[in-house]
């Protein structure tokens, strides 16, 4: 099965993985549109189908439990997974200092984040889509930490690539109007209307340099991953916006054992 491993300093007790659609190509559960390991239980593929997808994963990484899996609305709630009693908590990130607890965030083109402290005593993931990533989901998931930056690291793992992120006016002012710096990272293209009497302003963007000011912003420097297209790998990866319906990736992180204290 293919799995991506993050590559970065996480100390020995830290376990993060981040699946893909190829994940589950021998004994394929989810069908077309879903082909072939979904993860996501709210996009329309059949329930039964996305629970042995969810078993295979357990299986194939010997996780230590069920993942925890959010309600993500694109917002930046981040849950404790310490002390929640919810299911399914309504939140865009999760964070635990317990062993064998996983923290889950899916994706489609949205940008995954996750993160741990050097020490090895907490973790983190976040779901970043641009509403959420304007909003302060990552600065959000940071403060958790309750930690100096500089002993926090973050692995961003696959979404949509700079050159096919187009966005309109808004998302640009969404950022912009806040971060300055922000600007930097747009790329201004134009397209006729259909009538030709007026003409559309649109932007590329790199999301993964949008992720990495934010978080400099508020101190982490030490980031890892990014440079991952799911929009053009489609052999690789979901992308809700190139399919429209399809499935979800997981990015899962978790303390495999406690240090001593």
């Amino acid at each position: 099965m293919t799995f991506i491993t993050p590559d970065w300093p996480a100390p020995k007790n830290i376990q993060a993985i981040s699946t893909t659609r190829q994940a589950g190509k021998q004994g394929s559960t989810s069908q077309p549109p879903f082909d072939s390991f979904n993860l996501g239980g709210h996009v329309g593929d059949e329930p039964a189908a996305v629970a042995s997808n969810r078993q295979k994963l357990r299986t194939a990484q010997a996780l230590p439990a069920e993942p925890y899996w959010l309600n993500q609305t694109h917002g930046i709630a981040v849950a404790d997974l310490d002390e929640t009693t919810h299911d399914l908590p309504e939140a865009d990130a999760s964070t635990t200092t317990m062993a064998k607890i996983i923290c889950t965030v899916l994706t489609a083109d949205c940008l995954p984040v996750l993160f741990c402290n050097k020490a090895g005593t907490r973790v983190a993931a976040a779901h970043a889509g641009w509403k959420g990533l304007a909003a302060g989901v990552l600065e959000a998931t940071v403060s958790c930490f309750k930690e100096p930056p500089e002993n926090i690291i973050a692995w961003l793992g696959p979404a949509i690539g700079p050159q096919a992120f187009e966005v309109g006016e808004e998302v640009r002012q969404a950022f912009c109007d806040t971060a300055p710096l922000a600007e930097q990272v747009f790329k201004s293209v134009q397209h006729e209307s259909f009538s030709r009497k007026s003409i559309a302003h649109k932007s590329i963007v790199d999301v993964y340099q949008l992720a990495c000011q934010r978080l400099a912003a508020v101190g982490v420097k030490a980031v890892y991953g990014g440079g991952r297209c799911t929009y053009t790998e489609a052999e690789s990866f979901y992308s809700y916006r190139r399919d429209g319906q399809t499935g979800r990736m997981a990015s899962l992180i978790w303390i495999s054992e406690k240090k001593p204290a």
